[in-house]
């Protein structure tokens, strides 16, 4: 693994392919345990999740349910701030445990969204597995349940993880590099 060029940016290597399989089977078997002898639905965040949430679910061993859901609230590196429903859920989730899926989280902003849509929809219970966690940029009331990774507050792409759309099908995770 060398260094990359994205469009305009260079990134370096951060985390290796088998590290990351390392931390979705930490995440994968925390989950496994908490809901035995429950049938949860996993809600896959598009587009970044969706190869985390491949990889996880293979590690799966309940009954469970997949979907998906898509919201938006980056332009290039930074967050706009506002996040924009671009397609919702068509499933009957009233009284189900959901686990949300999030390739990322840093600010927030989504998660506050999609915890406002599943709570009204009626849930028993709504638990979020983010395969990267930024604690330094995260200061919203909803608690990160299964966390794959602590990172910095650095720009990262790969593993879903993208730069205006391009670096999503990387099968390692690269950091901005600075220099």
């Amino acid at each position: 693994m060398g260094k990359i060029t994205i469009k305009d940016k260079t990134f370096k290597p951060y985390i290796s392919a088998e590290e990351l399989q390392t931390s979705i089977s930490k995440v994968a078997n925390e989950i496994n345990t908490h809901y035995i002898g429950k049938s949860p639905i996993f809600i896959g965040v598009l587009n970044g999740s969706f190869m985390f949430m491949s990889d996880l679910l293979k590690e799966i061993n309940l009954q469970c349910m997949v979907s998906f859901v898509k919201l938006a609230s980056y332009e290039g590196t930074t967050t706009t701030g506002k996040v924009n429903e671009l397609i919702g859920l068509n499933e009957d989730i009233e009284g189900q445990d959901i686990i949300l899926v999030e390739d990322i989280v840093d600010t927030g902003n989504t998660l506050v969204k999609l915890y406002e849509i599943l709570q009204n929809k009626k849930v028993n219970s709504i638990k979020i597995a983010s395969l990267l966690f930024k604690p330094e940029a995260y200061h919203k009331p909803y608690p990160i349940d299964y966390i794959g990774k602590e990172i910095p507050n650095a720009f990262v792409l790969g593993y879903g993880l993208d730069y205006d759309g391009y670096g999503r099908n990387l099968s390692s995770i690269y950091v901005l590099d600075e220099q």
